[in-house]
């Protein structure tokens, strides 16, 4: 019970800004289980909706004796609702204590109530008639809530409510009980009932905010309320969702069963129709788009935009099937192409008109990198699914652009080495896996052209790791035969001593060889013996 000397003041505002009882509201709650009174015998039975979600019930009904003043049907006042009042709040308690069984003429003993709190009883007494319907809602936590009701509103709102109460009122009279099992959220039942006495839901919904009114959607759903269902829809599909939402949106839809046209503007917004097949001819002309770019901002945004859509480890890439290969190679031969045309022309054209141009052609040199530019980006995309091996063949395999590279300038010629720089880190640090073939006329090739364009990688980075090169380098260099790797580190060698830091330092590689090579003892003969 309240302490009176703290409740008294309270009361006593409460009486002064009373209102009229035609403007008293038509439900009240309470976090409780349904108080313990001489109207609420522990014996009695109750209506029971089994799940909020389902959309058949199971049914028993629990009346309250016919002198009840919580029996008053007939008396007709304006929607409304109110909160129950501090005297009849009871604690929140998963073990009610259930009184002695009574016959339903006796009264349990009433406790002591000081002056203030009898007058708010008697006065809530007074219009329990507003209250025919107690709807008793069990948490899964263990967690109670009681929200008394008229029935006027629930039957207007709710055909599940409306045959509940229609069923007790063929064969009972007095106040009907329902009972609401294994509630998910008490709070968002009954913030679901409230919206039944809103003329504008969307307005409250507003406030409400988007993760909230999936939930409301879920329950009105399941009760059958049809004004809040079609409130939610129309909300949802008007605002931006966060990707939380969305998700939460996604799971929830296959689970209702709503006939309403707003919901397909919001399916509308989460599936779509289109077919495999579809998304990669999207994905196809994308990737077209891109590379024919003229603005190079844009298409450094766009790159970095469309190769985070297909990377692997991609929020969007779950369910997408893999990349077709063919449609990235298709593009890469289109780009090395027009890289080997570019080249031809660079090295075709007088060397004091070699960076002239026409009006309307970019700088031959800027027209050479954006080329390489977009061959690396399709690598990558081709390495991080695992497809690359066939392009490190193909880039063995580029006879003319290597002749090409013996006669461009220096300051040209580097571009073809970042290509080669991008393979050989994949294949230093395990992201390429090629034949030993491979891997031997890749190097082969270009090894070479590497160590002499190594400075002017170093002063034109455009982004790449030159520790990362150093090391990958040498890496690759030791996934070959040891006869192989024999000529290669001695070409390093001759090279380093010449020039120092405008070659790579592949020292520690080197001493790995050495020590395989020279100081095994008897293996060194078997592998000279070869």
């Amino acid at each position: 019970m309240h302490d009176s000397t703290h409740l008294k003041p309270h009361l006593d505002h409460r009486r002064r800004r009373e209102p009229p009882l035609h403007r008293r509201r038509h439900w009240c709650c309470s976090f409780t289980n349904p108080p313990l009174s001489p109207d609420n015998p522990a014996l009695s039975q109750s209506h029971s909706l089994r799940s909020h979600s389902s959309s058949s019930c199971k049914l028993k009904t629990e009346v309250l004796p016919s002198h009840s003043p919580l029996t008053h049907q007939h008396q007709k006042l304006p929607l409304a609702r109110r909160i129950l009042s501090p005297g009849r709040v009871s604690p929140i308690s998963d073990h009610p204590v259930v009184p002695q069984s009574t016959s339903q003429n006796q009264t349990l003993p009433k406790s002591p109530l000081t002056p203030a709190d009898s007058e708010i009883n008697a006065r809530d007494e007074a219009n329990l008639g507003l209250f025919d319907v107690r709807l008793n809602l069990k948490g899964k936590n263990g967690r109670s809530l009681v929200l008394e009701l008229g029935s006027d509103v629930l039957i207007a709102n709710s055909p599940v409510f409306a045959d509940l109460i229609s069923d007790h009122r063929k064969n009972l009279s007095g106040l009907c009980r329902i009972e609401v099992p294994d509630v998910e959220n008490l709070n968002v039942f009954r913030e679901t009932i409230e919206l039944m006495f809103e003329e504008d839901i969307q307005k409250k919904l507003l406030k409400i905010g988007v993760f909230r009114a999936i939930d409301i959607l879920e329950v009105s759903a399941g009760i059958k309320f049809g004004r809040g269902v079609s409130s939610c829809l129309k909300y949802l599909e008007a605002v931006p969702w966060s990707e939380e939402e969305e998700e939460k949106l996604r799971d929830l839809f296959p689970k209702l069963n709503v006939d309403d046209d707003a919901a397909t503007d919001v399916l509308d917004r989460l599936f779509t129709l289109n077919s495999v097949d579809s998304q990669r001819t999207l994905t196809k002309h994308l990737i077209w788009s891109i590379t024919n770019s003229t603005d190079a901002n844009a298409r450094n945004e766009l790159k970095s935009l469309v190769k985070g859509l297909l990377c692997k480890s991609s929020v969007y890439e779950k369910d997408y099937p893999d990349l077709n290969k063919e449609d990235i190679f298709a593009v890469c031969k289109s780009c090395l192409g027009s890289l080997s045309s570019l080249l031809e022309e660079a090295s075709s054209i007088d060397a004091n008109l070699k960076f002239t141009r026409n009006k309307k052609d970019r700088p031959l040199i800027e027209r050479i990198s954006k080329q390489v530019d977009n061959i690396n980006w399709l690598l990558d995309i081709l390495l991080d699914h695992q497809m690359a091996e066939e392009f490190a063949d193909l880039w063995a395999n580029q006879e003319e652009l290597l002749k090409m590279h013996r006669n461009a300038s220096p300051m040209v010629r580097y571009e073809l080495s970042r290509v080669s720089a991008l393979l050989f880190i994949a294949l230093g640090t395990r992201k390429l896996h090629c034949p030993s073939e491979t891997r031997l006329k890749l190097l082969q090739v270009w090894f070479s052209p590497m160590l002499s364009d190594f400075g002017w990688l170093q002063r034109c980075k455009k982004g790449l790791d030159m520790k990362a090169l150093e090391e990958a380098m040498g890496q690759a260099l030791l996934t070959l035969p040891l006869k192989d790797q024999y000529s290669l580190f001695m070409d390093w060698f001759q090279c380093f001593s010449k020039h120092g830091s405008e070659c790579p330092n592949l020292s520690k590689s080197f001493q790995i060889w050495w020590r395989r090579s020279f100081l095994r003892g008897s293996e060194t003969f078997a592998i000279e013996s070869r």
